[in-house]
C-alpha cells in the first residue's frame, strides 16, 4: 500500500500511459519493494536474525549460514575513514562485529537442543566452514569426544531438495521449416555457419532474431575489425597506383579521422588502439609495397552476388570483397582483411571455410560490380593484430590451386542448398561436434548445454 501511494505522487508528474502497459508498469515498479510475512504466522516456528534471538528461547534452535563470510561477515573497508581516523575517533575497530557475531553464536549453541547447518557450495562455488565450527571440531578432537554428529535423517533430507522425482533428457532441436520459408539468399561468410551450426540460420533468416547489442556498449573487437578495414579501404581506394612518398603519415591521418569519429566518447580507446595503429601502419605499408610489385588494386569493399539454379529455386550466393587486385599474368587475388583468427589452409581445403574460394567463383561468373570476370590466382588473408607481430600473411592458395578451390567451393555450396532444400532435412545445431563454431548467438535458444550434457552422460 506505501508503494502505490508513492507511485500515486510521483504519477502527477509523468503522462498518462495506455492500459494495456499498466501490468508491464506496476511489475516494475513492485519489483524493488519487499513485502515481509507479519509475525505470528505459525504458532511455534519463528524466524529470527541475532539481535532478535538475544533475549529469546526455544526448545530447538537452528543456526543457519555458519559459512566463513557469512557469519560471521567479512569487515568491510570504510571508505571514509581509516582505522587510525577511527582509532583518533574513539570508533570501534570493523573487527568488533566478529566479536558480537560470535556471542551471538554462543548464545544460540547454548539452547537445550541446537543444530548447526551451513551450505557446502555456494551457487556451486565450495565454501569454508565459519571459524566457531572449526573450532568446536578441533576441541572435541582434542577431548576425544569424536566429531559432531551429523543425523542421517537431516542429510538425507538436504539431499532431497536438490534431486529430483525425475530426469527428462531433451534432444536436440530438429526444426524443419517449409522449403517456402528457408533462406533463398546467404552471404559467403554465412556459408561457414550453414555447415557447422544451421540452427543459427535457421533463428537468424527464418524465425528473423538477432541478437540486440548491450546498451552503451564498449567497442568490441568486431567494431574495432570494421574500424581497421574502414581505414585500409579508404587508402588503398584513394591511393590505386604509386604509394605517396608520405604514405605513413596520410595512413595515420586516415585512422585518426576514423577513429576519432567512432570514440569520441571514449577517449580511452582511442588512447589505447593509437600505438597499435602505428605498427599496424608500417607493417601494412611494407606489405603494400612487395605485393604492388606483382599486383595492382581494382576495388575495394565491392559487392557481388553469384545466383544458383537449385531444387528449391533459384540461390543467391553474396559476398563483399574487402580487395580485389589485378595480378601480372591477368588473374585476380581475392584479399580479405582479418583482425581477428584468420583460416588456415586446412580448414579451407576441409570446406569448412569457404569465404575466399566462393568470392573467387563469383568473380569467376563477373559477379562483383565493376570488376570484370576472371579466374583467381591468388586468396589470401592478411591477418592485422597491432601487436607485437603486427601482422601476416596468409595465403590459402595460388595459381590453379585457387580455381581448384574455387571449383571444389561451389560443387560443396550445391550441394549443400539441395540438401536443405529436401523438406526432410533438419536445421540442427552443431550436427558435427569436430566442426563446433567459435561462437554463436544462437546456443542458448538451441538449449545446446543441456542436450550435450545430457548426451556425454548417456
Amino acid at each position: 500500500a506505501r508503494a502505490i501511494d508513492e507511485a500515486r505522487e510521483a504519477a502527477r508528474d509523468i503522462d498518462r500511459i495506455a492500459p494495456g502497459e499498466y501490468p508491464t508498469a506496476l511489475e516494475s515498479l513492485l519489483q524493488a519493494v519487499s513485502v515481509r510475512p507479519r509475525d505470528g504466522r505459525h504458532p511455534r516456528l519463528f524466524i529470527w536474525g541475532p539481535l532478535e534471538a538475544r533475549l529469546q528461547r526455544a526448545d530447538l534452535t537452528i543456526l543457519g549460514g555458519l559459512n566463513e563470510g557469512t557469519w560471521p561477515a567479512e569487515p568491510q573497508p570504510d571508505p571514509w575513514l581509516s582505522r587510525p581516523m577511527r582509532a583518533r575517533f574513539g570508533l570501534p575497530p570493523p573487527e568488533r562485529r566478529i566479536g558480537l557475531a560470535a556471542h551471538d553464536f554462543v548464545q544460540g549453541a547454548m539452547a537445550p537442543e541446537a543444530v548447526l547447518t551451513r551450505s557446502i557450495r555456494v551457487e556451486g562455488t565450495p565454501t569454508v566452514p565459519a571459524r566457531w565450527l572449526l573450532r568446536i571440531e578441533a576441541l572435541l578432537a582434542a577431548l576425544g569426544a569424536g566429531a559432531l554428529p551429523r543425523p542421517a535423517a537431516l542429510q538425507s533430507w538436504a539431499a532431497g531438495l536438490d534431486q529430483p522425482e525425475r530426469f527428462a533428457s531433451i534432444a536436440p532441436p530438429q526444426p524443419r521449416p517449409p522449403v517456402a520459408l528457408r533462406p533463398r539468399k546467404l552471404s559467403v561468410t554465412r556459408i561457414g555457419t550453414w555447415m557447422s551450426d544451421p540452427y543459427a540460420i535457421y533463428a537468424r533468416h527464418v524465425l528473423n532474431l538477432r541478437r540486440l547489442d548491450p546498451i552503451d556498449a564498449e567497442i568490441g573487437p568486431a567494431q574495432r575489425g570494421n574500424l581497421v578495414h574502414d581505414i585500409l579501404d579508404r587508402f588503398v581506394a584513394r591511393h590505386p597506383d604509386a604509394l605517396p612518398a608520405d604514405a605513413h603519415m596520410r595512413l595515420l591521418a586516415m585512422a585518426d579521422e576514423v577513429f576519432r569519429e567512432a570514440s569520441a566518447a571514449r577517449p580511452g580507446v582511442w588512447a589505447f588502439w593509437r600505438p597499435r595503429l602505428e605498427r599496424i601502419a608500417r607493417w601494412f605499408l611494407d606489405q603494400e609495397r612487395r605485393h604492388r610489385m606483382e599486383a595492382r588494386p581494382l576495388k575495394t569493399e565491392v559487392e557481388g552476388a553469384l545466383t544458383i539454379d537449385a531444387p528449391g529455386g533459384p540461390f543467391v550466393l553474396t559476398a563483399k570483397a574487402d580487395r580485389i587486385d589485378r595480378l601480372a599474368d591477368g588473374r585476380l587475388a581475392i584479399i580479405d582483411y582479418k583482425t581477428g583468427i584468420a583460416p588456415k589452409r586446412p580448414e579451407v581445403a576441409r570446406g569448412t571455410a569457404p569465404q575466399l574460394p566462393l568470392e573467387a567463383a563469383i568473380a569467376r561468373a563477373g559477379g562483383f560490380s565493376g570488376v570484370p570476370a576472371g579466374e583467381a590466382g591468388q586468396l589470401a588473408f592478411w591477418r592485422i593484430t597491432g601487436g607485437r607481430e603486427a601482422g601476416e600473411i596468409v595465403t590459402i592458395a595460388e595459381g590453379d590451386d585457387a580455381v581448384l578451390l574455387a571449383d571444389e567451393a561451389l560443387a560443396g555450396l550445391v550441394r549443400l542448398i539441395a540438401a536443405f532444400d529436401d523438406p526432410s532435412t533438419a536445421y540442427e545445431p552443431v550436427p558435427w561436434p569436430e566442426r563446433l563454431p567459435r561462437f554463436s548467438d544462437y546456443a542458448h535458444l538451441a538449449r545446446v548445454a543441456e542436450w550435450s550434457d545430457a548426451e556425454a552422460g548417456a
